[in-house]
């Protein structure tokens, strides 16, 4: 794999980085990320299997761009991908880590308000990408509540479903949500989406910019960042005080917050197996 990462950088960026300088950066399921000094940069590598994830890092990369191009966010800028052997390998501005504070705090409020004032004509994206490393479908929809469905809900508990982890008694709990989905979320235009904002995506840059990685963009509900937010932690709660001053939220914005959150666990439910299948049925049940 070294090999790869020094050919890729010689490709992309024509310089040329020790093998010695590579180190390993843990945390990712899917690619493995590494540091990389090279000629007269240091740059973020990632690296997967090129035939078992065709296109990742083309859709991330279009991602990225689209984040770049319409949020205020420091986002990684990507130089390039080269392909050797079985690897592709995803070259990218690394970015230098800052200290957290309340300040940084407001400011990432502050920028996930006005990118989810981005808006669009429809909810989805002209191209597909991916969640994780399964296919997210993007068709564009007029309407929140069907996109949710067919793009979102029920690809995810149809695979799960293929594969034994969840039952038909799932799928009549969903079937029994969806007549009143429309409860859940508050009528919004689309708003751009980071579409997997964990705080694992998210870090305070040098000079304590807010910065965004590892996106799945769409223009969807914001209750679904703002829920994935709230799912596995790791956000101070004046962040969402910070975020209402910029764009209000209506009073029932965790309910549907926690009922966005379904998709989210039905992705884990499909990558990482049965754990999270009770966390799914707690939630049908809370809202069926």
């Amino acid at each position: 794999m070294e090999s790869s990462i020094v050919e890729a950088i010689r490709e992309i960026r024509h310089e040329e980085a020790d093998p010695a300088s590579i180190a390993p950066i843990g945390g990712g399921s899917i690619n493995a990320c590494f540091r990389v000094s090279a000629t007269s940069s240091e740059l973020f590598v990632k690296v997967n299997h090129a035939e078992r994830y065709p296109f990742m890092f083309e859709r991330e990369i279009a991602g990225l761009d689209l984040l770049r191009a319409e949020s205020s966010f420091l986002v990684p800028k990507p130089y390039g991908i080269s392909y050797q052997g079985d690897h592709a390998v995803l070259v990218m501005e690394c970015l230098a880590k800052g200290i957290s504070s309340e300040a940084t705090d407001q400011r990432f409020a502050a920028a996930l308000a006005a990118m989810h004032l981005q808006t669009h004509s429809q909810f989805g994206l002209e191209d597909d990408n991916f969640i994780g490393s399964l296919p997210q479908w993007n068709d564009p929809m007029e309407g929140w509540t069907d996109f949710f469905i067919s793009q979102r809900l029920d690809p995810m508990l149809e695979k799960a479903v293929d594969g034994g982890l969840m039952d038909k008694n799932d799928i009549a709990l969903f079937e029994r949500l969806y007549s009143s989905l429309e409860d859940h979320f508050h009528e919004e235009p689309p708003a751009l989406l980071h579409g997997d904002l964990w705080a694992g995506n998210y870090m305070v840059a040098q000079g304590g910019q807010p910065a965004l990685f590892d996106p799945a963009v769409y223009y969807g509900h914001r209750y679904m960042d703002l829920g994935m937010m709230q799912l596995f932690g790791g956000f101070h709660p004046h962040v969402f005080e910070g975020y209402h001053a910029h764009y209000p939220l209506d009073t029932n914005w965790r309910e549907g917050a926690e009922v966005a959150n379904l998709y989210p666990l039905l992705v884990h439910v499909n990558l990482f197996g049965s754990s999270y299948v009770q966390q799914v049925r707690s939630t049908l049940l809370r809202f069926t």
